[in-house]
């Protein structure tokens, strides 16, 4: 009876001993997140540029090496290079007008004000709701047919005859190329929205209440507090929303897709999109992937120049 109660404790001593060790279960918790991002991330990204260097297609899976054929093939067309544009100016745009519209939004929320928390909810919502869901209901919004925005500007009178907006009834938002950019520019900004505006507001209530208390006593107006005080001590967090937002937009294929599936024409094409055309619907599998690792290097870059912006910032 003694001699199996000194082997218990002698076996939970052990167990003690092995889940005191950090080097033991720091590798042992990250084991199923290395497993997950391998699996899903890992294999398909190493399969793509097997794709990629080689002639496979839905008829023919054979993976015969034709070296950088398919990326010479694709860089000639016209749609590869519009698809490049367009990706990066509805990302640039949309981060631009996302950054300033978010450090707005975090200023508001972060002061005391009744019904602060509904206004969270409502602003999250974009975010919160699938974005497949979302494009669809900005599908129905900007309808050529059937917009209420139509529909309003019609009865305020800027829109129909011998009007500022023209003489027709209807915007055409999705047929149109400059009116189509800016629709996908808008959505873009409405589902990212939220999220720069929460990371933003984290960053400012992190900031020492004493130091903002002082230069109120100092006198220092509003503005002079923000651009001096707020805004340089949340760099490297805006850095990193701005991150975030670089990534989710440039790689999403959902806006465009569900819009305006890169029409009129394939004046509103992204990356994304077009190599789903090219490698899903066209069969095109190598050609598909060869366009969809353009955006591996892009993004990569941008991650490591702001990772190291935002580095430099704190050190700073």
């Amino acid at each position: 009876m003694q001699e199996s109660a000194v082997y218990e404790v002698a076996g939970r001593a052990r167990l003690r001993y092995l889940t005191d060790r950090e080097g033991l279960l720091g590798p042992l918790f990250l084991m199923p997140a290395v497993v997950y991002i391998v699996a899903l991330v890992g294999v398909p990204f190493f399969l793509a540029i097997a794709f990629s260097l080689s002639n496979v297609s839905v008829g023919d899976t054979s993976l015969n090496y034709v070296g950088l054929e398919n990326f010479r093939t694709i860089i000639r067309t016209p749609q590869f290079e519009r698809a490049l544009i367009n990706s990066v100016l509805f990302t640039v745009v949309a981060q631009a007008i996302i950054i300033v519209l978010a450090n707005i939004l975090a200023l508001i929320l972060s002061e005391d004000f009744r019904g602060k928390w509904v206004a969270r909810m409502l602003i999250m919502l974009p975010w919160a709701t699938p974005i497949a869901l979302g494009t669809i209901g900005w599908l129905w919004l900007l309808d050529s047919k059937f917009s209420p925005i139509d529909w309003v500007l019609v009865n305020v009178g800027l829109l129909g005859p011998g009007t500022l907006l023209g003489p027709r009834n209807h915007m055409t938002f999705l047929g149109r190329e400059e009116l189509a950019m800016a629709s996908v520019i808008v959505v873009h900004v409405w589902r990212m929205l939220p999220l720069s505006a929460v990371i933003l507001l984290a960053g400012l209530t992190s900031i020492d209440r004493d130091l903002l208390d002082q230069a109120e006593v100092d006198g220092a107006s509003f503005w002079r507090t923000l651009f001096q005080i707020k805004l340089p001590l949340i760099l490297p967090i805006m850095s990193i929303a701005l991150l975030f937002g670089i990534i989710f937009t440039f790689t999403d294929m959902t806006v465009v897709f569900v819009l305006t599936r890169g029409g009129p024409v394939y004046y509103t094409q992204v990356l994304p999109v077009w190599s789903f055309f090219k490698g899903i619907q066209g069969g095109a599998l190598a050609e598909g992937a060869a366009v969809a690792l353009f955006l591996f290097p892009v993004l990569l870059a941008v991650a490591i120049l702001m990772l190291r912006a935002a580095r430099r910032m704190e050190i700073t």
